[in-house]
């Protein structure tokens, strides 16, 4: 079967004063349970509560003046917190969660999400409880009355004073009164990941961080980990693939360059330019290497296990290098002399290659 990965940009699902939503949709995020979608909040937007039916984790790409209030399933408590560039914040499914701009610049937020349990698997889909289209609205008005114990006049206020929809701009008094982040919880709900110890880095190379469980607990909530690899202008993060069985979801975050994936049978399934705003695909144990253009590139990625495993195919870490040396000479028909050779070029280098090698 032939596998369609082409990094996509997303559609627009929804734009207004406030900001817009846009997301992802593809027979391929279908198929492997993966879902995206992006927030772009304008100074003092609003994303009106709702919920949705998969879990995802946030990634601010722009703006340190976010907000975001969460309702995690089952608690009926309401934790706010703050939201800058950078940021990580896991939303799991069922949780009820508005967002706020409340800074004078543009706040885009990047979800990734796993699919499987969703209405239409590769979507994330999303309950508004109020607005045009909320679920308030959809209710017949003698059930609504009854249900909270309102006339008609005020069954009527409670279903149709709010005449936006998604996304709504706040007036200035209102945007004054929104809640304050709460920050001793916004430590144990957020993650930053611009300060976060990388895996590893290379000067003029870049780095590669990953954040689970074991450094962030509230990750957990939603099963997945988060990679986002940092490439200098021209660099390379060399080839690998995922020892697990799960597929990896790209979304480029910033600056642009060039991804190669082989798939079966050494095939090249995907050599392409990437700019941001796009997102691709990486099946399972399919090799992926990433080449960072003139101005560099940072991807933002979500692997549907806990504990995401990598096999390194180049640098010290290499699987090469764990082999025997007649192992090598016979797997890849050359002498002794080339043999000794290519691991010792392998032995000088990392999965981070900078641009002056």
């Amino acid at each position: 079967m032939e596998l369609e990965l082409t990094p996509k940009r997303a559609e627009i699902v929804f734009e207004g004063d406030g900001g817009g939503y846009y997301a992802w949709s593809s027979p391929m995020l279908s198929k492997f349970n993966l879902g995206g979608g992006r927030l772009h909040l304008k100074p003092w937007g609003f994303a009106l509560p709702h919920y949705g039916d998969v879990s995802k984790v946030g990634y601010v790409i722009q703006g340190n003046n976010g907000v975001a209030g969460i309702v995690l399933a089952n608690t009926k408590k309401e934790v706010v917190v703050k939201l800058k560039q950078g940021d990580i914040i896991p939303v799991p499914i069922g949780s009820v969660s508005w967002w706020f701009n409340n800074g004078d610049s543009d706040v885009i937020i990047a979800y990734l999400g796993e699919t499987s349990k969703a209405i239409f698997p590769g979507q994330i889909n999303y309950f508004f409880l109020s607005g045009f289209g909320g679920i308030l609205g959809g209710f017949s008005s003698d059930l609504t009355s009854k249900s909270y114990n309102l006339n008609k006049d005020e069954t009527k206020i409670l279903t149709t004073s709010q005449t936006g929809a998604v996304i709504i701009k706040l007036q200035k008094e209102k945007a004054q009164d929104m809640p304050h982040p709460h920050v001793d919880l916004t430590k144990k709900m957020v993650h930053n990941i611009d300060a976060s110890k990388p895996d590893y880095s290379v000067n003029k190379g870049g780095s590669v961080t990953t954040v689970t469980s074991k450094e962030f607990p509230f990750i957990g909530e939603v099963g997945l980990s988060v990679i986002i690899v940092k490439l200098e202008p021209n660099a390379i993060k060399t080839p690998s693939h995922s020892i697990s069985p799960v597929a990896q979801l790209i979304y480029i975050a910033r600056g642009g360059g060039k991804i190669e994936i082989v798939g079966l049978n050494g095939q090249s399934v995907l050599d392409t330019q990437v700019e941001a705003g796009q997102l691709l695909l990486v099946p399972q144990f399919f090799v992926a290497a990433q080449i960072a253009g003139d101005q560099g590139m940072e991807t933002y990625s979500v692997v549907t296990t806990e504990n995401p495993l990598f096999e390194e195919l180049a640098g010290k870490a290499s699987v090469w290098g764990a082999m025997s040396p007649i192992i090598q000479e016979v797997a890849l028909n050359v002498d002794s002399e080339f043999q000794k050779l290519f691991i010792s070029k392998i032995e000088e280098t990392t999965n981070l290659i900078p641009s002056d090698i």
